[in-house]
Formats: structure tokens, C-alpha cells, sequence
């Protein structure tokens, strides 16, 4: 093949993509809608392509951009001279390694058993990731049904000599809400326990803005680490986030550091060992093109947007936004008993050529979460918001005349009888062929599946969904 062929048929294969720019995939992808920025990251990711970030010592570029980085989210996040960072991949390296840091210092100082993670259960999933990897026991923390914050009453009933982290968000992914970070973080300082907030989504937004309720980032008492994406609203290429830490000691727990090989001695400060630098250099030239300035203007401009959004929402009859959200993000549910169902107005939205993400119905202690959809709005978002919220309304008028999605009675109570450790490959396929899933193809109209998983015990729902994936990844 010549490089125009090899070119050609790489274009073909994005063909089914969701479209990543323009605005209407509102998850996943963030589009400052400005072209001139993506130019920019692209020659400087070019320029970098090939450099390792593992050894900064023969690549002491990698380092001058990483320092100018985290020195930046310092200065935005209420660091002081003290504070310390890391880039990482993304905001579940972050997340990780936050963690990890915890978990090493808890053990560093006497913790005996298995040490928890207090978790709000609207914090993002890749704590449970890091618990899973990093064998904590997590303590599920309610969030208030209205205004789905966490609850600092519960992290005080919870918290007890086997913590090693608190978590918290700025603002969290399922409904775009701010936690209560004082009170969370006041809990954590008077037990002796860090405190992470999780502003992977929000860092890059909440400091522009004038109507921010409350502090959330370093500045406030008790909170020792935080976590900021540049590759969300930082408008750079995936993947690259900061990781900050208050005390330099405790960023040193998460490095891994070893000279037991006859090879070369090895320090990573992150999970990887070989660190793409095109990203971080990418990352690295916007900041310095667009500047506190430009930052403001594109987070100020996402969120007004977004305010209109959520306004233009409240119109529409049969819906509701949960919660209130502080920056970028909106959650829609069901308003009433007889409101529109979100599962259909997702497939409803899909055919008009929208990404709104479904999220299942969430059961907790002092009451249930609803069903809702996620929107990230983004710079490219902020100039279709009269077109999103008439297709809007028109996909919710459809999404009525439509039966509500309900899951077979007969497969959710086969499934209940199943332990999903003990199901075989074959046996997953089988499943996921009653459930219309089957060979990794999903079917047209999503708002079946939803239901169905919603509907399953969480850990058979879990199997089948790490089914689903396993599908799709055979060659």
C-alpha cells in the first residue's frame, strides 16, 4: 500500500465514529469549537511525537513542560509554594494515584486490616477502579436525593481508624453538582485523613467563573491532593491531566522507584513506565497561547450555555434537570410519573444526531437517584443550544407515543439466580445473545439494554457489560 492508500483506508475506518467535533457528541470529546486551537496542539503534539517522557534527564524538555503545567494548575487551584504535581494520562491516572499515595501513607503510619475509601456514590467510577487494583474496601456515601451532594453527616458516621482517603468532587459527573468540600474536607482533617477532590472535569472551569458557591480546590482546609484534566476543558489532546498534592511527601508515595534489576534503575512517577510527551506539549502550547484570558472567555462562554440549557430544559414538559449545575454539566430525568422516559429520549436524540449519555436509576441509602441523561457542554455546544433544545422538546414529544422500556421478567429472574464469577466466556456470549447484544452488535434502539441492566443485580450486569466489550475487542 503507498501512504495515500494506508491514509485512505484509516479515514474509512472512522466512518461509524461519533462525530468529535461540532458539538453534538456530549460526552467524551471536548471541541472549543475554534480551530486555530486544535492547529496549534496538533504541531506541537507533532513536534513530540517521538519523545519519551519516562527519562527527563535525557529529555530535559519533558520536565521544563511538566513544571510549567502543574505550576499553572497550582497558581489556578489554590496551591501554594509548597504544592507539588504530576501529569498523568487522564483523570483515572489521576484518580489512581491519588489512591495509592493514600493508601501507601496509611500503611506508613500503622493501619492495621484493610484500609476503606469513603466514596460519595456520585464520585467518578475510577476510585472503584482504584480500589479494585489497590484492594481498599470502599464505604459508599449517600448523596442527598434533591440535590445529589454528598452527605458530610455520613462521612462522619463513616469515618474511623481504617480510612485512608476521603473523596470528593468539583463538581461530579453524573449530575454536574458541587459537593460540600469544606465540611467534607473539616471531617477528613480532624481524623488525620487526606482528602482528594476530584475536579478532573470542573478545575478548568470553576476558577473563571464568578458564581461559584463555595471553595472547592486546595485552598480549603483538610483537602491534601486534587486532580484536574487539560485534555477536558484545558482543550488539549487525550490524554493528559495534573495530579497536585499539598505535601511533597505524600506525592512521593505513589512513586514507584527500583535499582533490583541488572538493568537501568527505574523512577516512575506515574503507572506507565514510557509517557507520551506529544500530549503534555500539546497541553503545554495552548496554555501558553490562550492564557488566563482565553480560559475564561471559553469557560465562561461552555458555562452561560450551559445555564441556558438548563433553563430551556425546565420548559420542556415531562422533563426536569437534577441538582444544580455549578459549571459544564447537565443532568436530565423524568419529570413525574407520567414525565418522558430518558432511555427512549436518548435513542429519540440519537436519531436526530445527538450523544446524550444514559444513566441508569441508582439505588442508595436515604433514597433513590432517577434515571437521567448526561450533556457536557463545550465552546463548540455553546452556539447550538437553541438547536439542541428544539430537538429537545421534538425528541421528547416522540419519546412519549413510545412503550416504556421495561426488562424480560423471565431473563431478570434467571439472572438473579447466577453467580457471574462462575459464568465461562461461552456462557456470557449465550446471555448476551437472549439479551439482543449478541456478537458485540448493539441494536438500534438502546433503551431496551438500559433497562435490562439496570434491572439485573449490579455484579451480573457488570459481567455482561465486560462481555459486551469482550465482543467487540476479537479480531
Amino acid at each position: 500500500m503507498t501512504p495515500d492508500d494506508v491514509l485512505t483506508e484509516l479515514t474509512a475506518l472512522q466512518a461509524g465514529d461519533l462525530p468529535t467535533h461540532g458539538g453534538a457528541t456530549m460526552a467524551y470529546v471536548y471541541d472549543s469549537g475554534r480551530a486555530e486551537i486544535e492547529q496549534l496542539a496538533a504541531a506541537a503534539q507533532g513536534a513530540f511525537q517521538w519523545t519519551n517522557a519516562l527519562d527527563p534527564t535525557a529529555f530535559p524538555s519533558v520536565a521544563r513542560i511538566e513544571n510549567d503545567l502543574v505550576g499553572a494548575a497550582a497558581a489556578l487551584l489554590g496551591g501554594d509554594g509548597t504544592t507539588v504535581g504530576t501529569l498523568t494520562s487522564g483523570g483515572t491516572e489521576s484518580c489512581l494515584l491519588a489512591v495509592l499515595a493514600a493508601r501507601e501513607r496509611w500503611r506508613r503510619r500503622g493501619g492495621a486490616g484493610r484500609p476503606r475509601l469513603l466514596l460519595p456514590v456520585t464520585a467518578h467510577a475510577a476510585f472503584r477502579k482504584a480500589a479494585h487494583l489497590f484492594d481498599l474496601e470502599i464505604a459508599d456515601v449517600p448523596v442527598d436525593p434533591v440535590t445529589c451532594r454528598a452527605a458530610p453527616s455520613a462521612v462522619a458516621g463513616l469515618l474511623d481508624e481504617r480510612t485512608a482517603l476521603v473523596v470528593a468532587s468539583a463538581p461530579s459527573y453524573p449530575h454536574g453538582v458541587l459537593d460540600p468540600i469544606g465540611e467534607v474536607a473539616a471531617l477528613a482533617a480532624a481524623a488525620g485523613v487526606p482528602c482528594h477532590v476530584d475536579a478532573c472535569i470542573g478545575g478548568w472551569v470553576l476558577p473563571f467563573l464568578d458564581d461559584v458557591p463555595e471553595p472547592f480546590d486546595l485552598s480549603v482546609p483538610g483537602v491534601t491532593s486534587l486532580s484536574v484534566d487539560l485534555h477536558k476543558y484545558g482543550y488539549a489532546p487525550k490524554g493528559v491531566s495534573v495530579l497536585l498534592t499539598g505535601d511533597p511527601e505524600l506525592r512521593q508515595e505513589h512513586w514507584f522507584a527500583t535499582a533490583g534489576w541488572p538493568g537501568y534503575p527505574v523512577v516512575n512517577p506515574t503507572l506507565a513506565g514510557t509517557r507520551p510527551a506529544g500530549p503534555m506539549a500539546a497541553a503545554w502550547a495552548v496554555h501558553r497561547w490562550l492564557g488566563t484570558d482565553g480560559y475564561r472567555q471559553l469557560a465562561r462562554q461552555a458555562h452561560e450555555a450551559t445555564r441556558a440549557l438548563a433553563a430551556g430544559i425546565g420548559r420542556i414538559e415531562g422533563l426536569r434537570v437534577v441538582g444544580d449545575p455549578v459549571s459544564t454539566l447537565v443532568a436530565v430525568a423524568q419529570d413525574g410519573p407520567a414525565g418522558v422516559d430518558v432511555l427512549n429520549l436518548a435513542d429519540e436524540m440519537a436519531a436526530r444526531g445527538w450523544l446524550l449519555q444514559p444513566q441508569p436509576p441508582f439505588a442508595q441509602d436515604g433514597g433513590d437517584l432517577p434515571a437521567t441523561l448526561h450533556l457536557t457542554v463545550t465552546g463548540a455546544t455553546a452556539g447550538r443550544v437553541d438547536a439542541l433544545l428544539a430537538d429537545l422538546a421534538d425528541a421528547a414529544r416522540a419519546a412519549e407515543a413510545l412503550p416504556r422500556p421495561v426488562a424480560d421478567p423471565g431473563l431478570v429472574a434467571a439472572a438473579a439466580a447466577i453467580d457471574p464469577r462462575a459464568l465461562t466466556v461461552a456462557e456470557v456470549d449465550g446471555l448476551l445473545e437472549l439479551a439482543g447484544v449478541g456478537g458485540g452488535r448493539l441494536p438500534g434502539r438502546m433503551a431496551p439494554v438500559h433497562a435490562l441492566v439496570a434491572a439485573l443485580p449490579r455484579p451480573v450486569a457488570e459481567r455482561l457489560l465486560a462481555g459486551v466489550l469482550d465482543l467487540v475487542y476479537r479480531p
